[in-house]
């Protein structure tokens, strides 16, 4: 195949504009006894596709404890959800679930070993449906397994649970390249854990703007924007800490709580802006339950208030803001294929 035939392939880094520190450190507004959210924090989206919840075994309860988690904020701005649950639970979902507020559901496959009946299993419900899986690694299996999944002509979720090393980055690139030859059609591919990505909260925040990691990281994002169908999830980040509590403005916090949300929000809006600077408004979606190889615990509600004073603190652009929460979830997940 020629190089021409391959536009997704990587042709070497963007450049990516440096940041001063200031950039990701909102003003200095919360105190002992009240939380004032910085300028432009409080823009809010117009609606919100949660796109990442996940089956806990009982489908009515999931939805019972995503609405206890949300909180009446999000609940009240939520038009669906996407909901990751097991070819077992797909064959009662239409019949358990409210499908006004399920935008989708997500079946998981082994990406090494796919089940050859999983096909037929996805027309069991007259919802959208699409597929995800765990990478680890390349293999030839993996290869095989992600186009079968391609073929399905399906948006795939890929969590990859593997540290982004450049061998790593080099594996997976090959993966989708081999992966995606030739198909007559290429459904979105969306990943999950690397915004934000595994990270230390030990590094002190002073040292990770030129920390070799945070770098590898920037030409790594830059890398994978190149492929054109490729998308971001925005979730909690597996940081083996539980996702902070997010106050109302004005309410009584203690001094630790802020400077721990504050510390937080610095964090992900460092990883956040090459993201943003590479994929632009239009490939990034919010959901609210983590990889499921994070040891933190994160409450919808929570991640919510977080992920979207980030992202406005960044930018104010309502178009930006309603892009991440609502509209690339919809384009993404919200059609019949």
């Amino acid at each position: 195949m020629t190089e021409a035939s391959q536009p997704h392939r990587r042709r070497g880094p963007k450049s990516l504009p440096k940041l001063p520190l200031s950039a990701f450190s909102p003003p200095n507004s919360g105190t002992a006894e009240t939380f004032l959210p910085p300028p432009g924090s409080d823009v809010q989206p117009e609606a919100v596709i949660d796109a990442n919840v996940v089956s806990k075994g009982d489908l009515q309860l999931t939805l019972a404890q995503w609405r206890k988690e949300a909180g009446q904020p999000l609940v009240a701005r939520t038009r669906g959800i996407v909901l990751s649950l097991t070819a077992a639970e797909l064959k009662s979902v239409s019949k358990e679930l409210d499908g006004d507020r399920i935008t989708s559901v997500i079946v998981p496959f082994d990406l090494e070993n796919p089940e050859p009946n999983l096909a037929t299993v996805l027309t069991l419900t007259s919802l959208p449906t699409s597929l995800s899986t765990v990478y680890k690694g390349a293999s030839d299996a993996t290869v095989e397994g992600l186009r079968w999944a391609l073929k399905r002509d399906r948006p795939v979720d890929i969590d990859i649970q593997a540290i982004l090393s450049d061998a790593v980055l080099e594996g997976f690139e090959d993966t989708l390249t081999k992966s995606l030859a030739e198909l007559p059609k290429i459904p979105p591919i969306v990943l999950s854990n690397i915004l934000p990505p595994p990270h230390d909260l030990d590094l002190p925040i002073v040292k990770l703007m030129n920390h070799p990691e945070y770098l590898a990281f920037q030409s790594q994002i830059a890398a994978l924007s190149l492929f054109p169908n490729v998308y971001i999830k925005f979730l909690p980040p597996s940081w083996d800490a539980p996702t902070p509590q997010t106050p109302y403005p004005g309410s009584p916090v203690e001094e630790a709580e802020v400077r721990i949300l504050k510390e937080w929000k610095r964090r992900i809006k460092m990883y956040l802006s090459p993201v943003m600077e590479a994929f632009g408004y239009q490939r990034i979606i919010f959901g609210s339950s983590p990889s499921s190889s994070s040891r933190g615990p994160s409450n919808a509600g929570d991640w919510y208030e977080i992920a979207r004073e980030s992202l406005t603190e960044l930018v104010v652009e309502k178009e930006f803001i309603d892009a991440v929460f609502f509209d690339n979830a919809q384009r993404v997940y919200g059609v019949e294929v």
